[in-house]
């Protein structure tokens, strides 16, 4: 298996914040030795010629089988990162999503991505992410999140 490691390209994706008793859907991203690095909204990459909300709701069709409703305005980050010593670049659109109420009743989900990695998402509080522990990517979105939560 190979390591992954960012395109030297800027990449466009989209995310879906899903909520559930105020914890947020969150996939896990691991170190290259397994090891739990931090969560990320489910979603990704937008292809060419694809409007982001066609992509997202595309995204969870593909991973969850899920067909879901976005909801509000999208918070727009650019997210400039290092990867195990590779620079990756990323401009994403985050959106809150409805998913179907019978869905997503799991207290951990499990989904294939499209190059077949196993993934797992777990519902967090976003108050515990950041704090030393496990980190919520990308990086600006928790602010982004707990000014949106302050403004009710």
């Amino acid at each position: 298996m190979t390591a992954w490691r960012p395109a030297p390209t800027i990449r466009v994706k989209a995310l879906g914040l899903i909520w559930r008793n105020g914890l947020l859907l969150a996939s896990e991203i691991t170190r290259d030795d397994g090891s739990l690095k931090g969560v990320r909204p489910l979603g990704g990459g937008v292809e060419f010629g694809e409007p982001w909300r066609d992509a997202l709701v595309r995204e969870f069709r593909e991973e969850l089988g899920l067909t879901v409703t976005l909801t509000g305005d999208p918070i727009v980050l650019e997210n400039i990162y290092t990867h195990h010593g590779v620079t990756g670049h990323e401009i994403i659109f985050v959106t809150d999503v409805l998913a179907p109420d019978h869905s997503l009743q799991q207290d951990r989900i499990t989904y294939v991505e499209d190059n077949g990695t196993r993934c797992h998402a777990t519902w967090y509080d976003i108050d515990t992410l950041d704090q030393g522990g496990l980190a919520l990517y990308p990086n600006g979105l928790k602010d982004h999140l707990i000014r949106r939560r302050a403004r009710g």
